[in-house]
């Protein structure tokens, strides 16, 4: 865009974004921001902020740690993001077009969040963390597997293991269950058993070897972590046959453990 501005002339610009459509992104920014009052977004925007920061109360006679806290707490808040337009039209995992009833979220960079900010969320959003499991529901009904690190209705394979499962199995041990169970432990269990990735070495020979697969000793770990908590699921639904087969895979991390040098390898 170019303007041959005067002085004193302003340029007010606003953005309306959608996965969907041209439409879809217009009656997003209108049913968001239909106006231009700036100072009353900012208003908005610094409201639903502080309702989210306020969920937990910190009382510490340093104003820098207060400082620290609050802005870890914010950066944790950034992602997941609601990636379905107001109408409910969003741009599923197989590129088509769905419509939902409730939000669909994107940027499941798991690998990164599930060991704290996915807890994280438990404990201060537990419908929220509930939520984003039926939203990861819905990307295995629509691509047959478990986001591993889903970016814009894409798998980007990004890092390793199959870190959806850790986050299902954390939410299920507090008793947050607003989604369906039984299809995510159907989905938790399709992951574990594909041929890809190294699997296919890790469920015949208990490792995956270095010179048939890269990452092997940190791909084993990942997995067998990931197994325990399938395990674990397993019991909590009371399916026997499954917890049998997947907590015996949780010892693979025993087989490249060395007792020598106290390292796996």
């Amino acid at each position: 865009f170019k303007y041959n501005l005067e002085k004193g002339d302003e340029v007010l610009i606003k953005v309306g974004l959608s996965a969907v459509s041209i439409e879809g992104a217009r009656e997003n920014l209108n049913s968001e921001n239909s106006g231009w009052d700036f100072n009353g977004i900012k208003m908005q925007a610094r409201e639903k902020w502080n309702t989210i920061l306020g969920k937990i109360n910190v009382e510490t006679k340093s104003k820098d740690d207060k400082t620290v806290f609050y802005t870890a707490l914010y950066h944790s808040f950034l992602a997941p993001n609601v990636y379905n337009d107001v109408n409910g039209n969003y741009r599923g995992m197989d590129q088509e077009i769905h419509k939902s009833d409730r939000n669909i979220y994107t940027v499941f960079s798991l690998w990164d969040t599930f060991r704290a900010t996915h807890p994280l969320f438990t404990i201060t959003d537990p419908e929220f963390a509930g939520d984003l499991v039926n939203t990861m529901i819905t990307k295995y009904e629509q691509s047959g597997l478990l986001p591993v690190w889903e970016l814009a209705a894409c798998e980007t394979g990004c890092m390793i293991g199959y870190h959806s499962i850790p986050v299902i199995a954390d939410v299920l041990a507090k008793g947050i269950n607003n989604f369906d169970v039984e299809k995510a432990f159907v989905a938790m269990k399709k992951s574990a058993m594909e041929d890809h990735l190294g699997l296919e070495f890790y469920k015949e020979q208990g490792f995956i070897p270095v010179d048939k697969e890269h990452e092997g000793v940190s791909k084993t770990l990942e997995y067998a972590y990931d197994d325990w908590c399938i395990a674990h699921v397993a019991k909590l639904l009371g399916h026997d046959e499954d917890f049998e087969y997947f907590i015996n895979r949780a010892q693979f991390y025993k087989n490249v453990y060395d007792k020598e040098t106290g390292f796996m390898r």
